[in-house]
């Protein structure tokens, strides 16, 4: 495999890493692979000027293009940055109160303390529909119960955080709402037939397609009526047929974290890498800041490369996606990091910013 394709497999992935700087050993990956991207835990945060410090440091993980700086920030119970930066309310208090104008101020407000220490991609809004009050894993994570709802408010959630230059990622196609058990620990089923699926879970993202959304996550969830044997994450029936091709999805399909149980309990995070390429993700997420194991998935990815399992076609679809997102967001000339620091008291939980946050606690 020519040195330009095995170092371009990389972008397929966004990584972790322990601790709060960046590590030795995730440097010499990205010396050797082109790295996609890092996602930042409560573990990688100290202070707002070391995760500035640590988003510049990971960002130059990506040698053609800028490494993502990505992070799990929806407020709520699932915000990896806590004050100085404004707390938010869960987004059901969006739902609450109604208005897109709150969800679009909330969201550019984010985005703006996002931007401020260097955080490029934002897995939010959520997608989901909080139809079953026994999910253990959604619950007030999703804007609302009803379809047309969560459809409107994640527009408005979407265009306030892409208007302000953070991209978006609606999640978790095809749809996690109605499920009582936590893809964290076991695979969930979701039991509607595709006429309901069509009609209630896919309207928030086709809604999200619709405003142009930089990415949408897969969910770790068995779908009978889709794909009798393979989690969503896993399935061309799912990601390439429905979500690509029915849908029209032209953005990043990134997959949830592949070392949840949903997924880890029955194939290896290699091999599990390799099926989600090939039912035609883009991208990969993998958390636990295991290094070696991001190494040995990237080499699995190329070994399926070279003897067909990943065709040279879906392997250039993916990157041309991949590409075309950072473009998109990545490609304007960023502030010196002394610069973006020096504005940091500024931006985080300033009273504009807490004015919205109480706005929508006044919804809780």
């Amino acid at each position: 495999m020519p040195l330009a394709t095995r170092r371009a497999i990389g972008q397929l992935l966004i990584g972790s890493f322990p601790g709060r700087t960046v590590p030795a050993d995730l440097r010499a990956l990205a010396r050797e692979f082109d790295l996609g991207g890092v996602i930042l835990f409560s573990r990688n945060v100290e202070a707002p000027e070391q995760v500035s410090e640590v988003a510049a440091e990971a960002e130059m993980l990506g040698r053609e293009l800028p490494a993502w700086v990505s992070v799990d920030q929806e407020g709520g119970r699932v915000a990896r940055l806590k004050a100085p930066f404004t707390e938010w309310p869960p987004m059901a208090t969006l739902g609450r109160a109604g208005s897109d104008d709150l969800a679009e101020r909330f969201a550019a407000a984010l985005a703006a303390e996002l931007s401020a220490v260097g955080i490029t991609l934002d897995y939010a809004p959520v997608l989901d529909i909080h139809t079953n009050p026994k999910n253990p894993v959604i619950g007030d994570r999703a804007l609302a119960e009803s379809a047309a709802e969560v459809a409107r408010l994640g527009r408005a959630v979407i265009r306030g955080l892409q208007s302000a230059g953070v991209a978006a990622c609606g999640k978790h196609f095809p749809g996690h709402g109605d499920t009582s058990t936590d893809s964290h620990l076991e695979l969930p089923l979701v039991e509607h037939p595709p006429d309901r699926l069509r009609a209630v879970e896919f309207e928030p993202f086709r809604a999200a397609i619709a405003e142009q959304v930089a990415f949408i996550m897969t969910a770790h969830v068995l779908v009978p009526s889709l794909d009798e044997q393979r989690p969503a994450t896993l399935s061309a029936d799912v990601v390439q047929a429905l979500l690509r091709e029915e849908l029209g999805f032209d953005g990043v399909i990134l997959s949830d974290d592949l070392e949840m149980k949903a997924v880890a309990a029955t194939w290896s995070i290699p091999e599990a890498a390799v099926e989600a390429i090939r039912a035609g993700c883009d991208g990969l997420l993998i958390c636990s800041g295991d290094v070696d194991l991001q190494a040995r998935t990237l080499e699995a990815l190329i070994h399926a490369a070279e003897d067909g399992r990943i065709p040279a076609k879906r392997l250039d679809s993916a990157m041309q996606r991949l590409r075309a997102a950072k473009g998109r967001f990545l490609s304007h000339e960023r502030q010196p990091l002394h610069e973006r620091q020096r504005r940091l008291t500024a931006v985080l939980g300033c009273d504009r910013h807490q004015a919205i946050a109480a706005d929508m606690a006044a919804h809780l």
